[in-house]
């Protein structure tokens, strides 16, 4: 492995881990949720954050009588996928889910944009799904997209051998 692919590996822990998880997410806003992890092939719905806490958990609303919920209900496992193409950033994070129906959790993550999916949130359909990172990985650029491309472009044109300013790894949360 060349010194500019072992650059392109950067692990984060702790507080560097959770600003970066907080920061695609949260650029993102929307991701691919995918429930049934043991089934082929799997379950997928975009969803979209309201929240990622300050211990990393990411908060969605849902209705009690999704197809997520009920196969959360049965297994709690889940990967979430975010993909940020403006910024050549991506996520994956595997987790645990919860399910919360109690009335404080419903006030703090409820939107009006729910409003589309609900009749508000007194509705007794509204949940709330909390998913615990256990595994995270990323992709993202050392210095933006711009210098990203222009460092692709260069290699391009003149053939050599230039670091594509991409960095990815791990997240321990």
């Amino acid at each position: 492995m060349s010194k500019n692919q072992m650059d392109s590996f950067e692990n984060l822990s702790d507080q560097e881990a959770l600003v970066k998880l907080k920061e695609i997410a949260e650029d993102c806003r929307m991701c691919m949720f995918v429930t049934n992890l043991s089934s082929v092939p799997a379950a997928s719905r975009p969803m979209s954050i309201q929240e990622v806490d300050e211990e990393g958990a990411i908060w969605f609303i849902s209705s009690a009588d999704s197809d997520k919920n009920k196969e959360i209900a049965t297994d709690n496992r889940v990967q979430l996928y975010f993909q940020n193409n403006g910024s050549s950033e991506y996520l994956s994070i595997y987790g645990e889910a919860s399910v919360f129906t109690d009335k404080a959790t419903i006030d703090k993550y409820w939107t009006e944009f729910a409003n589309a999916w609900f009749t508000g949130k007194d509705d007794p359909k509204v949940t709330i799904i909390k998913i615990r990172p256990v595994d995270c990985y990323y992709w993202d650029t050392k210095n933006g997209k711009f210098i990203a491309f222009m460092k692709r472009s260069l290699a391009a044109l003149t053939g050599a051998d230039v670091d594509d300013d991409g960095i990815e790894g791990k997240l321990k949360i």
